[in-house]
């Protein structure tokens, strides 16, 4: 399945909607950056376009699952942030506790 494609399907975007691929592209790279940081065993794949799909990332089932939630909450958070405050906030904490999940779940699955 596509990384961009599925990443755009949870922000309201139809794959064939390409206005905003550059834009949601440049925030799911950032949230790879940040899982090559969570992950040392994740091969490095960078979104050019609808091409790069969840099983190049080389990971688990149950690691990746954690992964595509992480992404899209990243991905989410700074393409089409909540507008409430407490919103933001409970977002934010959603993402500090997949990061120390999926950081956990890695330590296991690599070692």
């Amino acid at each position: 399945e596509s990384i961009l494609n599925s990443t755009k399907k949870v922000l309201n975007q139809s794959p064939e909607y390409t206005a905003f691929d550059p834009d949601v592209m440049m925030f799911i790279n950032s949230a790879l950056a940040t899982l090559l940081q969570l992950i040392p065993g994740m091969t490095p794949v960078v979104i050019t376009s609808a091409d790069e799909v969840w099983a190049d990332l080389g990971l688990p089932p149950d690691l990746l699952a954690l992964v595509r939630t992480f992404v899209y909450l990243k991905s989410r958070s700074e393409f089409d942030p909540p507008s409430n405050s407490f919103l933001v906030d409970a977002m934010t904490k959603q993402i500090t506790e997949y990061e120390w999940r999926i950081n956990t779940m890695a330590e296991g699955a690599f070692t």
